[in-house]
């Protein structure tokens, strides 16, 4: 889960790491024929120049001036997430591309005095793929909806066994099913997102919370099992994760899919990873981050496969590059793997976090140059 709506981290680890990221999106170009459109992040709220644009590819070019609270800016339509740019602190930036119908869309950055602007989008898009390339990108979304239904699926299988673990106060057998379960949800994350409250309810963390609201999902449970040592009372929570994770399902079987967002998820995925999840805040309590690592990885990977076959035709170069990055990255992480798993994220040395943070930036910004090429 994002930490957008909690204050940035904080800390010398998290500040050396993070220092790393400063250079990586501004790379990506803007669409062919696209409207750029620049959002500035500031404690005050962000607004959109100019505030409007022609339907069609709109690449937004996002800044955290100076914010402290505001970390995330997203564009939503309908309660939705279309795109995003997270893990921004102050002086970072990135860019996202969609291809956008006409009508009202809201920009909105978490945690800002004002959070909430209007951004419009007027006429009908021009400038449609061909048919040969409409074609690759179609097959590209169906087979990536394919791979989110059997995601959610085997997320919904596992899960279910992890809740009945916990519910028989099962310490051992939960906490031998919390990585792997979660590893199906990671997968999938940034589609996850997009379904209003059942990202928070799934994956907050203690701190993504407000003191007046319940604390629920997995990492409720992970502080029961390693920190807390006992599952009493934790009934309720595994009931609400299932039934949590149950809706997610059945929303995928709707979910609005372009190749554009296909793209901007690969490259959110691996900022998770290099802005907010290698300093170790995701799973503080059970250290199993480089399974969440590894899930990021899995899913960028299958986005960016997905689009292989049009990127071979309009970048091959472009293509090669990227598995050859995903390969540095694949290997940086096998390095860690223990049986079936992954070594305790605690073992793993601040040299070597910059390393993977170094190798997954560089992976991420060869992907960022996706989005445009596909809107």
């Amino acid at each position: 889960m994002s930490p957008a709506r909690v204050p940035a981290l904080a800390g010398a680890l998290a500040a050396s790491l993070l220092v790393l990221t400063a250079c990586g999106d501004d790379a990506s170009p803007a669409a062919a024929g696209a409207t750029t459109v620049t959002v500035t992040a500031t404690d005050d709220g962000c607004t959109a120049e100019p505030a409007s644009s022609a339907a069609g590819p709109v690449t937004f070019k996002v800044t955290n001036r100076d914010a402290r609270r505001v970390t995330e800016v997203e564009l939503l339509r309908d309660g939705k997430i279309l795109g995003e740019k997270e893990n921004l602190t102050p002086g970072l930036s990135g860019t996202f591309t969609l291809r956008l119908d006409a009508g009202e869309y809201v920009v909105l950055c978490p945690n800002a005095a004002t959070e909430q602007s209007t951004f419009t989008v007027r006429g009908a898009a021009g400038g449609a793929a061909t048919t040969t390339a409409a074609a690759g990108l179609d097959e590209a979304v169906s087979t990536y909806r394919t791979y989110l239904l059997s995601q959610t699926a085997s997320l919904v299988k596992a899960t279910t066994e992890f809740t009945a673990a916990v519910k028989a106060g099962d310490v051992e057998q939960a906490k031998a099913l919390y990585a792997p379960t979660r590893s199906w949800y990671e997968r999938i994350e940034p589609v996850a997102e997009t379904f209003g409250d059942l990202d928070p309810r799934i994956d907050a963390r203690v701190n993504d919370v407000d003191p007046s609201d319940a604390w629920t999902g997995f990492h409720r449970i992970e502080k029961a099992l390693w920190a807390d040592r006992s599952l009493k009372g934790l009934a309720p929570v595994a009931d609400q994760l299932l039934a949590d994770v149950r809706e997610l399902s059945g929303e995928m079987d709707d979910v609005e899919l372009s190749a554009a967002q296909i793209a901007n998820g690969a490259v959110g995925l691996l900022d998770e990873v290099a802005k907010s999840k290698i300093t170790g805040e995701e799973e503080r309590y059970s250290h199993t981050d480089l399974w969440d690592f590894a899930a990021n990885l899995a899913g960028a990977r299958q986005a960016f496969d997905v689009l292989g076959p049009v990127l071979r035709e309009k970048q091959p170069t472009l293509l090669e590059t990227a598995k050859s990055q995903f390969a540095d990255v694949e290997a940086s992480l096998a390095r860690y793997r223990t049986g079936d798993g992954y070594r305790d994220y605690s073992a793993v040395t601040d040299e070597q976090r910059r390393t993977m943070t170094t190798q997954v930036n560089a992976l991420a910004e060869t992907l960022s140059k996706i989005a445009p090429l596909v809107a």
